[in-house]
Order: C-alpha cells, then structure tokens, then sequence
C-alpha cells in the first residue's frame, strides 16, 4: 500500500526566495521612484514654479501701469499703492529707485534697504520682469522674489518688486513629498510582504516535493506528497507521485519477473541435473536408458532455448527496440501462411483448423508480428484444445464505441476453459491456470508477447468464455 509523506521540516530554497524577492521588489521599487520623481516635479512646478510665475506677472502689470505717470506722479502714486495694498499678510509689495535701495514698503522693516538681489539687478540691467528665488540677505529667510523696471523714455527710473515668504510653501511642499514617501513604502511593503507569502506557497511545497525524491532516490519507493494546490505545483505532485507509484509497480514487476524466471527455469534445470546424473551412473548398464535420458535432457534444453528466446523477443517488443514496419494487408493471406504452418500442430493433436475470414478485409499492420500473434493463439488453443475437436479463427469488420470502423478476430477452442479469475491475468508474463502448468510445451510469454504486439499496433486483445469452454 502506497505511504502519504507529510514533510513538517522546512527546507528553505533561499536561491529562489531570493532571487524572486530581488527580481519582483527591484522592480516595484524602481516604479516608485520613478513614481515619486514625476510626483515630486509636479509638485515643484505646482508651488514653486507657479508663484514664481504669479508674482512676475503682477509686477510686470503694476510696472506697466505706473509707466504712464511722471516721475513726480510716480513716487505719489506708489506711497499710496503701498498703504492701500491689501494682501500685507501673503506679500510684501516694494519700490525699489534706480539703484537698488527700497524707497516704499508695504513691510516697514525694508524701507531703505537694498537687497541687491539678481532679480532686482536684471530689472534695472536688462528692463526686463524677473523671478527669483533664495534667502533674504537681511533676514535669512527663505523667499521668492520678483522684480519689473518701469522705464520712462527708455531709461529705467524705478523697480515694482513682489516678496513672499517660502515657509509656508515649503512646508505644504514637504508634506505633500512625506505622504507620497509614505504611500511608496505601504505600497512596497505590502508588495514584499505579499510576494513573500507567495513565494513560501511555492517554496515549501518544492521542499516536501525535494524530500520525497530524495526518499524515492533513497528506495522509498511507492510513497505519495500531500497534494495542497490546483496548478503548476499541484501538476509537479501528481506527476512525482504517479512517478513513485510507477518506480514500486516497476520495482515489483522486476522483482516477480525474477522470481518467475527463476521458477520456470528451475524445473528445465532440475531434469537436466538429474537425467545427467542418472545418465553418468547408468551409462554402461543399457545403451536404450542413455538415449532416453539424452532425449530428456535435449527437450529440457530445447524448452530453455525457447524460453530465452521468447523472454528476449517480449523485451525487445516492449522496449520499441524491434520496429514495426506497417503496410497495408489482407487479413486472409496472413491467416493463409499462418495456418500452414499451424498445420504440424493440428494434425499431431488430430484438430480441424477452421477459418472464416472475409477475402476482401485489409489491415494496416506489421505482417509478419501480426502473423506470430495469431501463430502464437492457435498453437496456444493446440496445446489445450481436446482431441478431434475443432479451432475456429474468424474476422471481419465492426464499428467501435465511437462508430470508426475496426477489424476483429476470433480464435475460438474447445478447450477446458479459464476460471473468471484468471481471464485478465492471463496475458502476463509466466501466468497460467494452475492446473495447465504442466504443460511442458508452453513457457508461459506467448499470450504476453501477443498482447505487446497488439498494443503497438494500436489495437487490444482479450479472453472471454466460450459456449464450450
């Protein structure tokens, strides 16, 4: 009865794991960062690089508007610009004069100064809007700045600049990066945490799957893995299990085949040695012993010979070392041949050979093994078949369980008949009904040499009771 291992030890395939681990997380990995990269350009473009483009628009606006007042009218207007701008909290809106210094402040603390940055510098150099972004020199701060001139006939007589501090944008900026950070590592955690799961559901199963073959290399023939899953690795277990199923089956067919190779020889054997012996003690006493005994010892020989013979024929047959040269033939010219050959063996058991096949019936097989298959079951119902009694082999056509046309023969005897029991075994090597075992003409391999052939011809063969027998 074939065993059910359970492999309980973990056998870790780190190879596997690892590589699995490094390809699927490298991978994922790679994702996010590209990921996080785009996600965090996007994110500068959003805070950083749209306030930088905001304020040059509102100071190249305002500097367009004052550029239609006088000098005189301009520094006026721009004190009052100064006390009524309104978004004091968020920005900081300045006039700069000529060279730099900080005439109007909408924060007091910068009136006077002159921060000297580049965007004030390209506004007065170039006349042109300006952003730019760094830390305050008088503060320390970090800020984003940007400066328009207003030219007055082509020269450059003041600066509009628009200040904000980046603390607050850093900080929304950051935030945004950290949650992103940790939405990378949830999802990469959960990727590896999962893939690990699914690589130990693969690696633990080829672990007992690894165990078993080394019972199996081990002699342990026959045992079985729990089969756990429906796919690949269930596919791999039922094919190791139908492998040590096989491998015992196999072990126990070559285990019987020796046993009955041993039988059958012994007999042969055991009359050679002992009409040899009586042979050598009673050589000088009557001629008429000694060559009724060398007769003896020639047929025991003789049944040896055939049944060497036959065992290497049904190992060649079986091992598809003997090819099959198949043509297209009529079943009654091959009966024709085989029945007069047959004809020695029917005549010494005083038999009527009948045959009954259809003239215009065609076969597509191997001549000549075809031919020792239906040689092999008409000597075999010789053999068993009652004197004066009748051997009839009929054919023709029939249609099989799925209507395809097929051809059928018969070879029907007299013969005392098979117990129920023996009819499926009778076409193993070295079987017969025990009491058919004298049979000293019979080794016991024609019926399994039969059934070899005709299963390489694609076809079967079976026994049935007859009317008779």
């Amino acid at each position: 009865m074939a065993k059910k291992v359970v492999v309980t030890d973990k056998v870790k395939i780190r190879g596997i794991r690892r590589r699995w681990l490094i390809n699927s997380v490298g991978v994922v990995l790679l994702v996010l960062a590209l990921a996080l990269g785009t996600f965090s350009t996007a994110m500068w473009s959003y805070y950083y690089s749209s306030t930088m483009n905001d304020l040059k628009r509102r100071a190249a606006d305002d500097a367009g508007g004052f550029a239609s007042f006088t000098r005189s009218q301009y520094w006026t207007n721009a004190q009052n610009a100064v006390q009524k701008f309104e978004d004091k909290t968020k920005l900081e809106l300045q006039f700069l004069d000529d060279t730099g210094a900080v005439q109007y402040s909408s924060n007091d603390l910068a009136a006077g100064t002159t921060p000297g940055t580049q965007d004030i510098q390209s506004a007065l150099n170039y006349q042109e809007a300006v952003a730019w972004k760094g830390t305050d020199p008088h503060t320390g701060e970090r800020v984003v700045a940007a400066s328009a001139p207003i030219v007055y006939h082509g020269q450059t007589v003041a600066v509009v600049r628009y200040v904000t501090s980046l603390v607050a944008i850093d900080w929304q900026f950051f935030l945004a990066m950290g949650l992103a950070c940790l939405l990378g590592a949830a999802i990469l955690a959960l990727v590896y945490f999962s893939n690990l799961y699914f690589v130990r559901s693969i690696v633990e199963p080829l672990a007992s799957i690894t165990e078993t073959a080394r019972l199996i290399a081990d002699g342990s023939y026959g045992v079985q893995i729990e089969k756990k899953f429906d796919d690949e690795v269930g596919e791999l277990t039922d094919t190791i299990n139908d492998m040590s199923l096989k491998i015992k089956q196999s072990e126990k067919t070559q285990s019987e085949f020796i046993s009955s190779v041993s039988h059958e020889l012994r007999t042969p054997l055991t009359a050679i040695a002992g009409y040899a012996e009586t042979l050598r003690d009673s050589a000088a006493e009557d001629p008429s012993i000694c060559a009724k005994f060398a007769e003896t010892i020639l047929r025991n020989a003789q049944h040896m010979g055939t049944m060497v013979e036959d065992l290497l024929k049904l190992s060649r047959i079986e091992s598809g070392a003997v090819p099959m040269e198949m043509e297209t033939v009529k079943a009654a010219s091959i009966l024709s041949d085989v029945t007069t050959a047959c004809q020695p063996q029917t005549a010494a058991h005083n038999l009527t050979l009948e045959t009954d096949i259809d003239p215009a019936l065609t076969v597509r097989a191997d001549p000549h093994f075809i031919g020792q298959v239906f040689r092999n079951l008409i000597e075999n119902a010789c053999r068993y078949a009652p004197e004066g009694s009748t051997i009839k082999v009929s054919g023709g056509k029939r249609l099989d369980h799925n209507g395809l046309p097929e051809a059928l023969f018969m070879i029907c005897d007299d013969g005392p008949g098979i117990p129920q029991a023996d009819i499926a075994r009778v076409f193993e090597r070295f079987y017969r009904v025990e009491k058919h075992r004298s049979s000293p003409a019979s080794t016991g391999l024609g019926l399994a040499i039969c059934k070899h052939i005709v299963e390489r011809h694609g076809g079967r063969i079976w026994a049935e009771p007859g009317p008779g027998g």
